[in-house]
């Protein structure tokens, strides 16, 4: 009888073992590489099926949506304004889609609820998130949507070159998380980076403010003590 229950406490322990959850090791940031910021979950199942609808896309219509929101929409001027100045920048007609994303984005007010998160000198300002429940918010309604890469040969990750974040793991197709941005500050560039992350546009003003959030005294994970939010609109 004692050796069927020593069974049994056995069989207890394997299966408590098997269920337990581990803990989630969130890697130290790389300062040659661009990652997105890990997801917080959200069962948040809202599925949009009209896109002609401009709150409408989501994660299974993202490229049907893009492509008629472009459209519609043809700006490819944004000024990102900031308590330390204004930077201009320049959408590239030949990303479409990311083009299309980022209007979209500014336009619904995504990139007014974010700062600049990450400084890395002599490499990247990186902006498009923040600790605010409303851009969270934004993200689930939107269903953390992807985007295929766009890739372009001349599109190369020089001085003042905008391009996305991506998730480095489990994306053999390299697609572009649609929220999280950044500008490359380094003189020399980042050309490590070509063919890894969609390049979509560049700086054409606000270079020395560029200098100025990337000099910004930071936390342990690159990020600035005193927060340097984004208010975006839509010039042209």
């Amino acid at each position: 009888m004692l050796k069927y229950f020593f069974y049994f406490l056995l069989y207890a322990f394997f299966i408590f073992i098997s269920c337990s959850k581990t803990n989630n090791v969130t890697e130290k940031n790389d300062t040659n590489s661009v990652k997105e910021k890990p997801i917080i979950e959200n069962n948040n199942n809202s599925t949009f099926n009209d896109p002609k609808e401009p709150d409408s896309i989501n994660n299974k219509n993202t490229i049907a949506f893009l492509r008629k929101y472009g459209e519609l929409n043809k700006e490819n001027k944004i000024l990102l304004k900031t308590r330390l100045g204004d930077i201009t920048l320049k959408l590239y007609d030949d990303t479409p889609l990311h083009r299309a994303s980022f209007i979209f984005l500014t336009k619904v007010g995504y990139f007014d609820t974010t700062c600049f998160y990450r400084v890395v000198p002599n490499f990247v300002i990186q902006g498009g998130e923040s600790e605010r429940l409303d851009t969270q918010n934004f993200k689930a309604k939107y269903m953390r949507y992807k985007l295929p890469s766009e890739f372009r040969k001349n599109r190369k990750h020089k001085y003042g070159s905008l391009a996305l974040a991506r998730d480095w793991k489990n994306n053999p197709l390299k697609r572009s998380t649609a929220f999280e941005f950044y500008i490359v500050q380094n003189r020399k560039g980042a050309h490590h980076l070509d063919g890894e992350h969609t390049v979509f546009g560049e700086v054409t003003s606000g270079f020395e403010v560029i200098d100025k959030i990337v000099n910004l005294k930071a936390g342990s994970d690159e990020w600035p003590l005193e927060d340097v939010f984004i208010k975006a609109i839509v010039i042209k």
